[in-house]
């Protein structure tokens, strides 16, 4: 059950389980846990203060990465695992991460030389055992600039190619969720911890606040994992634990443009001028770019895209495609998002490990922060192997070792990347007989997998426009709500369909019907409906830079 129709129930019995593990944060993270733990035996609850993937899962720059970059600083480790992760995100979930070849240009008196990129690239291929058809190619000039026109031409001395792979980081967190809820997990979105609770000094379980009805429970579980993301120093302040090592908050920034203001072909990866990497990514019809890595210390919940972040991305963008003439007003939409790292002295926001830690308060709390979105996976084995550790000690249970290496999350029962493209060709036949383009069905497949039946299903009972609300839309809306705890506009517009950051003109024309449609179905009081319409026109505002 994952539906917001039946959240009253699940939050009873929530109330009544008694959890082995129960894990504070809907996030890629706590999501991960939910599915390994789920997956061995064991009892699992989740709690989310806001919506599932709210925080940094849905603000990333949405690519299963190996880290390049940190080659640079001899992260050996990191590199080697976070690349094999990489094919095995693919493999579980062909629909929502595909391969992407990524360009690395070099230029005379840059960071990257032929000599470095080229020795960089194949030890990366090395350690994150790329298979030989993605394996990297040096492209002289003339072929960089032919796969990519737009690029500075000045003092290019070439390029490297290789491939990482893009995402939909958002919905990658939701179908985990939901496979792992498939499994057995019990999954709570804006249910606020505001504390714990102990007993003989060890903790036992924690009292949240409903952020819907405003309601406070108590959740009991044998071990509490706090994945909470750039709130689990608040967490550790709670519990009295946070000493030693802490969390250092870096802001990332991307702005989103019309693929035909910026017709980007090609994925770019450059160092701009004071020595940041910049990624370029074409996607969706749209270009976006992005990131910067600056220190952050305001409001946890709601990271902003300020002026001086669009200049310094525009800056970087005029200076490797100078003859796009990028302005201002081309910025489309945007997001910020924050990245929970480990605090290292002495060391700059880029330079700082992406490196995951757990720590083991006097109390029992099991905290884990840093890491990377592509080694989610790896993650939650390394936690639920120390739960499982601890719980064999405490009451003799045993578990098995993790199950999901080779384990589809929701959606990816497509057989696997091989047979992902003879999967869309089936339902793109099947949406024929419903009267659906081609393109809408690719497009839903794209984005639902092998859960495009059950769209299919709901849009065989909503074949007639309704209330305004186009019967595709209203389709996917009632799968956000039925089958993915969609409760608010934002979750359906922001991390349900990521329409706010790449397609803003069609959340203006559906935002109305979808507002009215959703207050009917989850019964909201009128004072929920102006709050939450408010909500989505103040982020359409932000995006936008309005």
């Amino acid at each position: 059950m994952f539906s917001s129709l039946g959240r009253g129930k699940m939050k009873e019995q929530m109330q009544e389980a008694d959890f082995d593990v129960l894990v504070i944060g809907g996030g890629i993270t706590g999501a991960g846990i939910a599915l390994d733990a789920a997956t061995r035996g064991m009892e699992v609850g989740v709690l989310e203060m806001q919506d599932f993937a709210a925080g940094t899962s849905s603000r990333s720059t949405k690519l299963i990465h190996g880290g390049l970059r940190y080659l640079k600083q001899f992260e050996i480790g990191v590199v080697a695992e976070t690349g094999k992760e990489r094919a095995v995100v693919y493999e579980n979930g062909p629909h929502v991460t595909s391969p992407e070849w990524m360009m690395l240009p070099f230029y005379k008196g840059g960071t990257f030389g032929p000599f470095l990129t080229n020795i960089g690239l194949r030890v990366y291929d090395f350690l994150a055992g790329v298979k030989k058809t993605e394996r990297r190619k040096m492209l002289r000039p003339d072929e960089a600039l032919r796969r990519e026109p737009l690029l500075n031409h000045e003092n290019l001395l070439g390029a490297g190619y290789y491939v990482e792979y893009k995402t939909d980081d958002a919905r990658l967190t939701i179908e985990v969720m939901k496979k792992a809820v498939e499994q057995g997990a019990l999954a709570l979105n804006y249910m606020k911890v505001t504390d714990l609770l102990y007993e003989d000094g060890k903790v036992v379980g924690v009292e949240a606040e409903d952020q819907l009805d405003g309601s406070v429970q108590r959740f009991y579980a044998k071990k509490i994992v706090n994945a909470a993301g750039p709130w689990v120093d608040t967490l550790r302040e709670v519990d009295g634990s946070k000493t030693g090592k802490h969390l250092h908050l870096t802001k990332g920034v991307h702005l989103v443009f019309d693929g035909e203001r910026f017709p980007l072909k090609q994925a770019i990866y450059f160092d701009s001028p004071d020595g940041r990497m910049i990624f370029a990514i074409p996607r969706e019809g749209k270009t976006y770019v992005g990131t910067t890595d600056t220190v952050y210390e305001g409001d946890i919940a709601d990271p902003e895209v300020t002026v001086e972040d669009r200049e310094y991305l525009l800056r970087a963008i005029d200076y490797m495609f100078p003859q796009v003439e990028i302005r201002p007003e081309d910025v489309e939409s945007s997001w910020a998002g924050l990245r929970p790292l480990i605090h290292e002295e002495g060391k700059s926001p880029s330079e700082i490990s992406r490196k995951d830690e757990i720590f083991v308060s006097d109390s029992g709390l099991l905290s884990i922060a840093g890491g990377k979105l592509t080694g989610y996976r790896k993650m939650a084995e390394s936690i639920v192997d120390l739960v499982a550790e601890q719980l064999a000690e405490e009451d003799g249970r045993m578990f098995p070792g993790t199950r999901t290496k080779e384990m589809p999350i929701s959606g990816g029962d497509v057989g696997g990347s091989a047979g992902f493209r003879g999967f869309i060709d089936q339902k793109v036949a099947v949406g024929r007989k419903f009267g659906l383009e081609e393109k809408v069905v690719r497009s839903l497949a794209q984005r639902y997998g092998s859960n495009l039946d059950v769209i299919f299903g709901l849009y065989e009972e909503e074949s007639r426009e309704e209330g305004g609300l186009n019967p595709v839309v209203r389709s996917i809306l009632r799968y956000a709500m039925e089958y993915e705890s969609a409760y608010k506009p934002t979750d359906f517009f922001i991390r349900r369909t990521s329409a706010l950051f790449f397609h803003i003109d069609w959340v203006r024309e559906h935002k109305d019907a979808v507002i009215d449609y959703m207050a009917r179905a989850l019964q909201w009081t009128e004072e929920q409906k102006q709050t939450y319409t408010q909500e989505l026109e103040n982020s359409l505002t932000r995006a936008s830079g309005a």
